[in-house]
């Protein structure tokens, strides 16, 4: 991987990152907002201490642990990646109230055009805010976007110590069996 300084990181801010999407998708993982590294590759999840990638091959999603620079490969399996908030940031609490808002309009216009079968917000804390659903938990949601089912993970970012890898595959792997069943 590149190596890149604080400054590279610093140039990075606020940019976008393109989503991984395709209509009719099995799941559409939907991240809070890219960080500085990600934005830096363009490459969805791109800090080494993120755990989604990881826990997508442990839950059984990929065959194999798939890099960031091979996102493009989660299409073939019906899987995409998009965010909650478009703008890159060092931490999600640099994101106001209404950016959280305003990106679950956003997305929720997404995922209604591009109809996949299950939406799955991976952060209690950012669906809550994006949606105003201050009581919802880790697991499938009632809310229905369009024909969308939504789903609730847990936060894969390696300063969720509530959750390990091994917990979070299991989760994953719930998803992954009511998506392909």
């Amino acid at each position: 991987m590149t190596r890149f300084t604080r400054a590279d990181l610093e140039a990075a801010r606020d940019r976008l990152v393109p989503d991984v999407i395709a209509d009719g998708l099995h799941v559409l993982f939907c991240g809070i907002n890219p960080g500085l590294l990600t934005a830096a590759t363009g490459h969805h999840f791109a800090r080494p201490g993120n755990r989604f990638w990881p826990v997508l091959h442990l839950s059984g999603f990929t065959p194999r642990l798939l890099k960031p620079a091979e996102q493009h490969e989660l299409l073939a399996y019906g899987l995409g990646i998009t965010n909650v908030v478009a703008r890159a940031t060092a931490r999600a609490d640099e994101l106001t109230a209404e950016e959280y808002l305003e990106g679950g309009r956003l997305l929720a216009a997404k995922v209604a055009l591009r109809r996949p079968r299950w939406l799955a917000v991976v952060g209690v804390t950012a669906y809550r805010a994006a949606f105003g659903h201050r009581t919802a938990q880790v697991g499938p949601q009632e809310r229905v976007i369009g024909e969308s089912r939504v789903w609730v993970l847990p936060n894969p970012s390696g300063l969720n110590a509530h959750w390990t890898a091994a917990t979070m595959a299991e989760e994953f792997a719930r998803l992954r069996e009511a998506a392909l069943a």
